[in-house]
């Protein structure tokens, strides 16, 4: 029976200690930072900490809330109305530079309304027009915290309601990618529309996470090798963000999105860091899924995050 229990003790371990579940959890913090959603048993350890958390919790609710929910309606507000001014103007130079500077400034006050403190490294390697920026995916603000340094053509799903109005008022200004439903499960047509798209060096880049999902900002997982067959020059970026003051991850089977805003809105700040690697290419004899892998590799060691092949 030893023997027996020895095999099943190990084999309750590398499940409890699996590698890729762990990807899909948040990050442990090794000392607490007053909020009760990183460790809710902190608070009773003595009255002189329940004291600390309370005065924060006084502080985040009810000053830095309101001023970031604030921020947030008229970084949304602004960016619907004015984008779809914009597309009413006939296409051109005029139009572009007016969008470009619309979403910059849009997005900006928005990063403002999550108290995000951004660092840019390399600043020199930005993705350029007619190229894919690909990034590790951590969290949905990701978009925003990359497309408040540079202008970004964004590719993802019709949605219905508030995302669904934004992303029409988006498109009358800017050619973002947009896809039905029933479109996105037809992998020919996304990368001839892709293609299309990067093949028009006039374009902005476009933004895409080949993940295809949110990571918890301490592993990098396969690339999606979709937008490594279209051969066009890619600019990878890494996003690394500091849990010390605010937990950034999306645990989209734990929280909806709304709670998730909140959670990110009632934080002390969102801190990252952003660096913009040199951009590759695919090279002679290299498949797409051995792009892919080295992107991949080269995100990982300089966001210093582990490089899983899973």
């Amino acid at each position: 029976m030893s023997d027996a229990f020895y095999f099943c003790r190990r084999g309750i371990e590398s499940i409890v200690d699996d590698e890729v579940t762990k990807c899909f959890t948040a990050e442990e913090l090794e000392s607490w930072n007053l909020l009760t959603r990183s460790n809710y048993n902190f608070n009773h350890i003595s009255s002189r900490l329940t004291v600390l958390w309370g005065l924060g919790v006084v502080i985040r609710y009810g000053f830095l809330l309101p001023l970031r929910l604030t921020l947030a309606i008229t970084g949304v507000g602004l960016l619907v109305v004015l984008t779809a001014m914009i597309g009413f103007l006939p296409n051109g130079r005029m139009k572009n530079f007016l969008s470009e500077k619309v979403h910059l400034m849009c997005y900006r006050i928005c990063v403002r309304a999550l108290t995000a403190i951004i660092t840019y490294h390399h600043s020199e390697n930005k993705p350029k027009n007619g190229g894919i920026c690909v990034a590790n995916h951590t969290s949905p603000i990701d978009v925003i915290i990359l497309a408040s340094d540079g202008c970004y053509a964004m590719v993802g799903q019709i949605h219905g309601g508030l995302m669904g109005l934004i992303q029409r008022s988006m498109v009358k200004a800017c050619p973002h990618i947009w896809f039905e439903r029933s479109e996105v499960k037809d992998r020919h047509l996304v990368a001839k529309r892709l293609s299309d798209h990067v093949k028009d060096k006039s374009k902005l880049p476009i933004l895409i996470f080949p993940e295809g999902t949110c990571i918890n900002n301490t592993s990098v997982m396969m690339f999606k090798k979709g937008s490594f067959e279209i051969g066009s020059t890619v600019y990878p970026v890494a996003i690394k963000y500091d849990p010390r003051f605010g937990e950034a991850f999306w645990n989209s089977s734990q929280f909806g999105m709304m709670n998730y805003l909140l959670r990110m809105m009632s934080s002390w700040a969102i801190v990252c860091s952003v660096w913009y690697l040199p951009p590759m290419i695919r090279q002679e004899g290299e498949d797409a899924m051995q792009f892919a892998n080295r992107v991949k590799a080269a995100i990982a060691r300089q966001g210093g995050l582990v490089d899983l092949l899973w």
